[in-house]
């Protein structure tokens, strides 16, 4: 079995995680956010994963999509690896409903 890790290997996973949160956050509101450890630690989780494949993708093809934001990317992996316990939920909540739906779609070309 052929299991080459290319860019279009990164980018499919790096869209099954976008898909991922937009399924499971498109009804979820603020409260049930916040009072929801498993889904918490769920989106986060796809976060986390997002962000360490596009940290996979080679530099020539970031520079050729350089309307993705992948510093950002990278800097909320950051946060909620090393300061997980202070990670500002309501941050998270924003980009699970606002940033995630956007990159979604960006991304749907690629």
């Amino acid at each position: 079995m052929d299991n080459i890790k290319n860019d279009g290997y990164y980018i499919t996973k790096i869209k099954g995680d976008l898909q991922f949160i937009f399924r499971h956050m498109d009804r979820v509101e603020t409260e049930e956010f916040s009072q929801s450890e498993i889904l918490q630690d769920s989106m986060m989780f796809r976060l986390i994963q997002i962000s360490e494949n596009a940290r996979r993708l080679s530099e020539q093809y970031k520079k050729e999509h350089a309307s993705i934001p992948w510093t950002a990317i990278y800097g909320l992996r950051n946060k909620i690896v090393h300061d997980y316990g202070n990670v500002d939920l309501g941050i998270v909540y924003s980009t699970l409903k606002e940033d995630i739906p956007a990159l979604l779609k960006e991304m749907v070309d690629l």
